[in-house]
């Protein structure tokens, strides 16, 4: 059952250290779809907004020299994304092919799901969960 006051996430977003980079990871890697970009002077920044699914986007940000993310070990506040794939080996394979690296494939000890990780170009950790 959903939540009644929050039913549903509509955007993440991201910060990433090298706009280029991560936009070409996003779109063309992972193949989200771009939806709007815009370049906003007064901050010195990019916006780049990416369908993730109907409803869900992944907004992609650039900044002048933001502090690196700390990932490992465990760190506090948002520690991974996560996106559900019906065969988490079609997809590992897919990214293989375009360079990416994933961990080796894990089973859920609770859901018995199968799942892996992979990391973006600033070592976010995102999550392959087979459902």
């Amino acid at each position: 059952m959903t939540s009644p006051l929050l039913p549903a996430i509509h955007h993440v977003a991201l910060i990433c250290s090298d706009y280029a980079r991560s936009k070409a990871f996003y779109s063309e890697t992972l193949g989200f779809r771009i939806l709007r970009e815009a370049y906003r002077a007064e901050r010195d920044s990019w916006k780049l907004d990416l369908e993730v699914s109907p409803g869900v986007s992944l907004e992609l940000f650039s900044f002048p020299a933001p502090p690196p993310r700390p990932s490992r070990p465990e760190a506090q506040g948002l520690r991974h994304l996560a996106f559900a794939v019906p065969d988490v080996d079609s997809v590992i394979a897919t990214l293989h092919e375009r360079g990416v690296t994933c961990e080796p494939v894990r089973v859920d000890e609770f859901t018995q799901r199968r799942f892996t990780f992979f990391a973006d170009p600033d070592g976010l950790p995102i999550e392959l969960y087979e459902a």
